[in-house]
């Protein structure tokens, strides 16, 4: 297993769909979506995320996730599962079970509809770190849960818990990496949560990108890490312009809407969601179509 440059999460991070089929979970389809992500490179897997449509996940499903991602992956590269909630006692259970069926670090998001003070989220990452000894990667999503991270905040964490190594930052902030680098370092793991500005993310000191996005597209996103870290910044960008109108349609509705349509249009699963999301739109769908053959994913 190769996660890491100099012990830091980084490159092409899938944040993985959970398939469904007929309201239960398609076990078999997200073994395989497992399997192809590894064999087109990915570099790590986040099961049970904000993509993986883990709010309307049972605890038992959840569990069960999380369990088939690390099995498949048997080691070959790392899985970070999610383990978040707006209840810090779930998200610290969460987070224990992933430790101990074997991730190699959880990735806990800012709780949601809370709108807790920056004092709150403090507490609560600290609950989640004190309760485990692998990495806890902050999820902050302002634009779902209201509540950003303040850096302050963030720097508090790492400094108070060892075990506090990096963030999945999905503020669309460029200036940020360079912001938290010299504020924690190059070993404090930055990866973008925004496939749009994954690449300028890196440009200013961005580790990786936790992509939507790479559940389709995992080899283009994988080459793209792979030009940018051999220095072949033209290749990358020439990726990027390429997938650009795929990332804007896989947001074109809430995700993971436009993604698992993606995904069954590829015939990776089928595009059920679960209430409240539903089906998307008809000009969502064939927007989606439309970047899927422009991006050459599709005949």
């Amino acid at each position: 297993m190769s996660p890491t440059i100099d012990g830091v999460f980084s490159g092409s991070c899938t944040a993985l769909v959970t398939p469904f089929d007929g309201g239960q979970l398609d076990k078999d389809a997200f073994c395989n979506l497992v399997e192809w992500q590894i064999e087109s490179g990915t570099d790590a897997l986040i099961p049970v995320g904000t993509t993986g449509e883990s709010p309307t996940l049972s605890h038992e499903e959840h569990d069960v996730v999380v369990e088939l991602c690390i099995n498949q992956a048997a080691g070959r590269v790392p899985v970070i599962a999610g383990a978040g909630s707006n209840n810090t006692a779930e998200a610290v259970r969460l987070a224990r079970h992933a430790s101990e069926v074997g991730a190699d670090a959880v990735l806990s998001v800012s709780p949601y509809y809370n709108k807790p003070t920056q004092d709150g989220l403090y507490q609560h990452f600290s609950a989640v770190a004190e309760a485990v000894s692998v990495p806890v990667i902050v999820y902050d999503i302002p634009g779902r849960s209201i509540v950003k991270v303040a850096d302050e905040t963030l720097v508090r964490l790492a400094t108070d818990y060892p075990n506090i190594s990096g963030i999945k930052d999905a503020t669309a902030d460029v200036a940020r990496p360079t912001r938290i680098r010299n504020l924690l370092g190059a070993a404090f793991a930055q990866l973008s949560g925004e496939d749009a500005t994954a690449l300028p993310y890196l440009a200013a000191g961005g580790h990786g990108c936790i992509s939507v996005t790479a559940n389709v597209a995992p080899k283009l996103l994988s080459n793209m890490h792979k030009a940018w870290t051999s220095g072949d910044i033209a290749a990358a960008q020439a990726i990027n312009e390429r997938l650009m109108p795929l990332h804007d349609a896989m947001f074109c509705e809430a995700s993971p809407g436009p993604v698992k349509y993606a995904a069954e249009l590829l015939g990776i699963c089928s595009a059920e969601t679960r209430l409240p999301l539903c089906e998307i739109a008809p000009a969502s769908k064939a927007r989606v179509e439309a970047a899927l053959r422009g991006a050459g994913l599709m005949n």
